[in-house]
């Protein structure tokens, strides 16, 4: 197999906290003080999703008390770095998304610890909220393969890896334990080449007018990407 050279690479750039705006929602550095009664309310209250923690490492929570520890952790994490998702139109916090196992030298980043809760699933604020993340990654920080992972069981992590454009790549067999139960990990990734089409079908899909009046979509995001 042939090497291929790298003239021009430069390394990555560290996820740092910042701010990611869209039209639905906004993406900012994670604030347990500020946000953490909003997202109890989204990720554990009532009506929230009780699928939600199935195949996360952590949750759900017994009390308010061990998820306020969750989230400072999380807050104080730089690698996951976390962000919060804020819904532009309420103001409320919704859920939580992050960047890790970033290798800047490689070039390579991974979108992961994806907790929408129900207010934010199916909507279109949550496929924006993966797309500026990847688009700042690719185009602000410089990497140049963007990864998914997630347990292979996890039917609704995989469409949607596969719905935002990510390309399945294999299957990691008893990669880890879980919660006492073996996990095998489905990877999944997105490269920097890819991603000029993959974005222009987000933003098309993102666009108002791409929903009814119901808020029903005209176009699928899939659809949109297959004819860019």
């Amino acid at each position: 197999m042939t090497l291929i050279p790298l003239p021009d690479w430069q390394p990555a750039r560290l996820p740092t906290a910042t701010c990611l705006s869209g039209r639905y929602i906004r993406l900012q550095p994670l604030d347990p003080a500020q946000q953490g009664g909003a997202l109890w309310q989204a990720l554990q209250g009532p009506g929230a999703d009780p699928r939600l923690w199935d195949y996360l490492p952590y949750g759900p929570f017994a009390n308010r008390a061990s998820f306020d520890r969750w989230l400072a952790d999380c807050a104080a994490s730089h690698d996951p770095r976390f962000f919060v998702v804020i819904e532009q139109a309420s103001e409320r916090a919704v859920g939580l998304l992050s960047l890790l196992n970033s290798l800047p030298g490689d070039g390579c980043s991974e979108i992961g610890h994806v907790v929408f809760g129900a207010p934010l699933q199916r909507t279109p604020g949550a496929s924006e909220a993966v797309y500026l993340l990847a688009r700042w990654a690719f185009e602000q920080l410089g990497y140049r393969r963007l990864e998914w992972k997630c347990n292979a069981a996890n039917t609704r992590s995989r469409r949607a890896a596969e719905r935002f454009g990510f390309s399945y790549e294999g299957l990691f067999r008893q990669h880890r334990v879980v919660k006492g139960h073996n996990r095998d990990t489905a990877w999944f990734s997105l490269l920097d080449h890819e991603w000029p089409a993959c974005r222009s079908a987000f933003e098309r899909w993102l666009a108002a007018d791409n929903f009814t009046e119901q808020g029903q979509q005209r176009q699928r995001l899939q659809d949109l990407r297959e004819h860019t």
